[in-house]
């Protein structure tokens, strides 16, 4: 029997509080952390627990977020092995914040997204199968 697709896609904004360096540039690991939301939702979907990340195989930071810019995070279950699942997951850059702007708060929609940051990673289910259909 073949296994179900899974896939997940949350949009959120970077605000103040996320801006970790000078020119209002966001940490790395704010991304890495939405990663982990977008992976425990999908493990609930699919095993209907939330599991634990287990490691990333790979990470790629390819172009700066800043305070104000809206992400849009996608991951997908690769693999399934008995207990572990493989995800991918890529983060793009949808809206961009003019920095400096007058008034403040300006921003644009991107006409292409940017894509930010793309990783794999390895998540693991204490229950070992999937619970629900």
């Amino acid at each position: 029997m073949a296994r179900r697709r899974y896939q997940v896609t949350h949009r959120v904004r970077m605000n103040q509080s996320d801006a970790h360096y000078a020119g209002d540039l966001v940490d790395g690991a704010r991304i890495l952390g939405l990663f982990g939301d977008v992976a425990t939702d999908l493990l609930i979907q699919s095993d209907g627990e939330e599991g634990l990340f287990r490691a990333y195989a790979s990470v790629e930071f390819l172009a700066p977020v800043r305070a104000g810019d809206f992400l849009e995070v996608e991951g997908r279950i690769t693999r399934f092995g008995k207990s572990s699942r493989e995800m991918r997951f890529e983060a793009r850059k949808v809206i961009a914040a003019e920095a400096g702007s007058d008034p403040p708060g300006r921003a644009g929609v991107l006409r292409r997204p940017i894509v930010v940051c793309r990783a794999v990673g390895t998540c693991v289910v204490l229950g070992g199968a999937k619970k629900y259909p």
